[in-house]
């Protein structure tokens, strides 16, 4: 497969660490809210081994915010999410779906509450910031609507917590999973929360003041050298074998939080009030007619860019959405949406790529 290169543009941003990263050896960028991503340094089967045994230090900047404050703070992000949000506390993080009228995804962020009326949404790939202005001008409600210069250092890996611990003290390996707190570094407070975008656990770091945040960077590998701590950025065997799904990948705008497997994300008992609501009420009813399962191929290596059908005999099961060579499984692993009748795990299939067909199976999510 040719290779093609993204050209920098000042659409897409780069981040304050960008010039750390590329000296350490990035190789290739992806997008992600019109902003560069790191996609790879020693490639995605070195990486993983080496995050599932180590500590890596992650350039997520592009996981922007969209800060909300006022004193409609709470119901504009009750009103985006099908997650009772109403008990929520401060200091804490929440995973919640994001839908529209209809029901469908449009984001899968990571939700934190700064205070009663300042909320932090945690984006997925998806211009979230745009449809909250919109809800809020609509509906003339009583709220700031930004993206505040917020860049995420992500320390992940099971190294991560004695790592931070040298850094940063003690303190930080009392926090407890999918809570922030603040800590004091040379002078400078971060808020710092115990998650990630892997199953290895760890770190994000909000980085406000961007010379501050480089300083900790350096700090970091310095630091790090005990643990052998390498630079990386999510890696695609570990979120694939883990069942961490991807906005833009896995699923989108066509799909509804109950076909993702987000049944206990979604409130439709209580009398709380936000979009998609009766929509999602119907489609609880009548039930769902498909769900992202979990497959194995017997390849050795796959590349895909869109979906692909899956083939049992002359039915059509279901569609691949994301795959990768698993070391682990010895084969490739993926993520597809399969259709109710073919989600027995007995179920096989035929996948067929640049003519030739290959054998896999239906497995229940996440694989580890």
């Amino acid at each position: 497969m040719k290779k093609f290169y993204i050209a920098k543009a000042r659409r897409l941003r780069g981040t304050p660490f960008s010039s750390r990263i590329e000296d350490q050896g990035l190789t290739a960028y992806t997008t992600y809210n019109h902003m560069l991503l790191p996609a790879a340094f020693e490639g995605t089967e070195k990486e993983y081994f080496h995050l599932k045994k180590y500590v890596q230090v992650w350039d997520v900047a592009a996981e922007r915010q969209v800060q909300i404050i006022g004193k409609d703070s709470a119901k504009l992000v009750q009103l985006m999410t099908c997650r009772n949000l109403s008990k929520s506390k401060v200091g804490r993080c929440y995973y919640a779906p994001i839908i529209d009228e209809q029901g469908k995804m449009i984001n899968d962020p990571i939700i934190l509450k700064l205070d009663e009326n300042k909320w932090w949404i945690s984006l997925a790939d998806s211009d979230v910031g745009l449809y909250a202005k919109g809800l809020a001008s609509g509906l003339k409600l009583q709220v700031e609507v930004s993206e505040p210069d917020v860049n995420i250092l992500a320390v992940q890996g099971p190294k991560s917590f004695k790592l931070m611990e040298k850094v940063l003290g003690p303190k930080i390996n009392k926090l407890k999973f999918f809570s922030f707190d603040y800590f004091t570094f040379k002078g400078n407070k971060f808020f710092i929360a115990r998650s990630g975008w892997s199953k290895q656990g760890g770190f994000e770091v909000y980085v406000k003041d961007r010379e501050a945040g480089l300083n900790l960077y350096d700090e970091l590998f310095l630091a790090g050298k005990e643990f052998n701590i390498k630079p990386g950025c999510p890696n695609l065997i570990e979120r694939i074998e883990s069942g961490l799904l991807s906005y833009g990948n896995d699923f989108d705008n066509g799909d509804n939080p109950f076909e993702c497997g987000f049944d206990q994300y979604i409130d439709i008992e209580s009398d709380i009030n936000y979009l998609g609501k009766k929509a999602l009420a119907q489609i609880s009813k009548g039930g769902i007619k498909r769900k992202l399962m979990a497959v194995k191929i017997d390849l050795d290596k796959i590349e895909i860019m869109e979906e692909k059908p899956l083939q049992n005999g002359k039915s059509l099961i279901g569609h691949l959405r994301s795959a990768v060579y698993s070391p682990n499984f010895k084969k490739v692993v993926g993520i597809a949406m399969i259709k109710k009748e073919f989600w027995d795990k007995k179920t096989t299939f035929e996948l067929e790529l640049n003519g030739k067909k290959s054998k896999g199976s239906v497995c229940d999510l996440p694989l580890v």
